[in-house]
Formats: structure tokens, C-alpha cells, sequence
């Protein structure tokens, strides 16, 4: 929920968390209803014992003790209340940094990809390994990079993980312009990312998940690029070097065959793991492989290695958190109430 912000007698107040306010106005509710109950007590007492009576038919016992005892409480949870909405009062001026790396993620997005040597695809779990990867981001900034017979960017340098998730689920091979696998104009398409970025970092990264069949492009021309830049390659292998057919899916997602060459041969897509690995060791970067999955675990550990960089600075208001003094008058309130007892006679018993 938004934070509330308001003015009062010339200092900036606000609550960071207003939703808990409910509380407040239930515990007020309960606070009527236990004085109406201990009001009613009073008048049945006074109305069976007269005044002139009460302490020799009822010794020890106390009207106002137990009204006391329940005021104490509901004051105590109503603070407790207050204390969660988070009360703030005064602001100051905050310059945040974030530090961190550039990260490229290239991502296959051509036909093979859709081999399910992988469960349940090659391209489904490389994007769900990715959702992985960006979890363990810790200020980086991660572009997206999709590629089949070209490359395009599906999302520019950013730290905001959540844009990033989107644009990934978005890709898909139905609806890359040109097919083949183009892994060259990837790399040329990160350099051009890594130039455009605003205070970049030293140390840059390309994530590259593939199953390295290049059928077309210029990887020399890539890896020359990012060789200038001292970016890396971190080279993640999909797939099998057994080989898998390339189902066809329809509309409804159901594998209606397989995809055939211009002969009727069903084309048989296999992992290039000396490619891959060829390119990663060109850019002083790594190669990974998981027979059964995606090893973008194994890139995380490599990016937190790498010298992290300020990417960024902005002013930001920082507002001073006063809920603590309500925690400790709620506190004092609940001691007290244990400490009054309801009637006088069970303390000379």
C-alpha cells in the first residue's frame, strides 16, 4: 500500500505502512465494548448491594480495579496497532548507490530450442533457469538479448528484475522474423548494449544460453567485439549431443510432428558443446553444462567474483521510523495490566 504522507503543526509526518490502521479501529471497538461490559458490572453490583453495605457483603472487590485491567490492554494493543502501521515523522535527503555488474543475457530463441531433450523444452527451462538467475542478481543490471537468424534487444540495461522477467516469458520462436541461429549478431548486439550504457561497469558479462548449432553469422566478428570491451562469455550449453528431433507445435501447443528437411528427413538437433565452449574461451569467460538442466547456477557463482562497479546514484528521502516509542508504551501498558489485580480479596487471600 502507499505510504501516507502528511503535514502537522510543521513537521512531515506519515505512516510507511497505513493498511494496519484496521487494527487501530478494531481494538477502539473492543475498547467501547469492555467499558460498556465493566459500566454494566458496576451498576449490577451497586444494584443488588447498597453502597453502605458493599464492604462488609463483598469485602475486597472492586469496581474500578477491573475496568482499569482492561483499559491497560486495549491502550497496550492499540499501540502495538499503531506501532505496525509504522508511524514516521521528519525526512532527510539520502544519496542511494547502487553497485554492481553490466549483464547481457543472449538468449536462443530458434526452432531447435524447442527440443525437449530438456524438460519440459530447451527454451522453457533456460527461462526458467533465468528467472533463477535474476533472483540471485544483486544490483546488476541485466539486458535481454533474443536471437534465432537475428538478434534483436528485448529489453535494454535495467535493474528492475521484474521488467526483465516479463520480457523474457514474451520470447518466442513462432515470432522470430528470420530463422536460423545467428549466435554472432548476439555477440555484436551486446557490444552495442554495453556502448549505450550509461556509466557502465568495468567488468561485463554475456550470458549466452545455446545449444550452439550457428548455422549462420559471424561469431568471430562477435567475440573480436567483445574482446575490445573486455566483456566475457559465459557460455551455458542446452541439450543433448545425442541429438533430438525439433517438434512442431500447433496453436494449442501440442506436438503435431516433426520438423523435416526439403529430402523428408526429420532434422535431428544436437548440442555444440566445442562451439560453445570455443567462444566462452575466446573472451577469457567459461563454459557450463547440465546433462538434465541449464547451469545458470554455476554463472551465478561466476558474477559474484566479478569487481562490482557504481552503476548508479540518485537522492532519495529517507523518513525517520518512530514506531519504537509505541512498542514501549504497548509493553508498559500489558506489564501494568498484570500488575492490577480485579479485586482487593484475591490479594489477601
Amino acid at each position: 500500500m502507499t505510504p501516507w504522507r502528511f503535514p502537522l503543526l510543521g513537521y512531515k509526518l506519515g505512516l510507511a505502512q497505513p493498511g494496519f490502521l484496521w487494527l487501530t479501529l478494531l481494538v477502539l471497538v473492543t475498547g467501547v465494548l469492555v467499558l460498556v461490559l465493566a459500566l454494566r458490572r458496576t451498576t449490577a453490583l451497586t444494584r443488588v448491594i447498597p453502597a453502605r453495605l458493599a464492604s462488609t457483603l463483598a469485602p475486597g472487590v472492586s469496581t474500578a480495579l477491573p475496568v482499569l485491567q482492561r483499559m491497560a490492554q486495549v491502550g497496550a494493543l492499540f499501540c502495538f496497532a499503531l506501532a505496525l502501521a509504522q508511524p514516521q515523522c521528519g525526512e532527510k535527503a539520502e544519496v542511494v548507490k547502487r553497485r554492481g555488474i553490466d549483464v547481457v543475457v543472449a538468449l536462443d530463441a530458434s526452432k531447435s530450442m524447442l527440443a525437449r531433450d530438456v524438460a519440459p523444452s530447451r527454451l522453457e527451462r533456460a527461462r526458467l533457469e533465468l528467472a533463477g538467475l535474476l533472483d540471485e542478481l544483486k544490483g546488476d543490471r541485466v539486458a535481454v538479448v533474443a536471437f534465432a537468424g537475428d538478434a534483436f534487444i528485448q529489453c535494454p540495461l535495467t535493474s528492475d528484475y521484474g521488467a526483465a522477467r516479463i520480457f523474457l516469458r514474451a520470447i518466442d520462436p513462432a515470432q522470430m522474423p528470420q530463422g536460423g541461429t545467428n549466435i554472432g549478431s548476439a555477440l555484436l548486439l551486446a557490444r552495442q548494449v554495453f556502448d549505450n550504457a550509461d556509466r557502465g561497469s568495468k567488468d561485463k558479462v554475456v550470458v549466452l544460453l545455446s545449444d550452439g548449432e550457428d548455422l549462420s553469422g559471424a561469431i568471430e566478428e562477435g567475440i573480436t567485439a567483445l574482446k575490445e570491451i573486455d566483456a566475457r562469455v559465459l557460455a551455458v550449453g542446452i541439450g543433448s549431443e545425442q541429438g533430438e528431433p525439433i517438434p512442431v507445435i500447433s496453436e494449442q501447443g501440442d506436438v503435431v510432428g516433426y520438423k523435416k528437411d526439403e529430402n523428408g528427413v526429420t532434422i535431428i538437433t544436437r548440442l555444440d558443446r566445442a562451439g560453445l565452449a570455443r567462444v566462452a574461451a575466446a573472451t577469457g569467460g567459461e563454459y557450463f553444462h547440465q546433462p538434465r538442466g541449464v547451469a545458470v547456477a554455476d554463472v551465478v557463482k561466476v558474477i559474484d567474483t566479478l569487481q562490482k562497479a557504481e552503476l548508479e546514484s540518485r537522492l532519495t528521502m529517507k523518513y525517520g521510523e518512530v514506531f519504537q516509542p509505541f512498542v514501549g508504551l504497548g509493553l508498559f501498558l500489558f506489564a501494568l495490566s498484570m500488575l492490577i489485580v480485579p479485586s482487593w480479596r484475591w490479594v489477601r487471600t
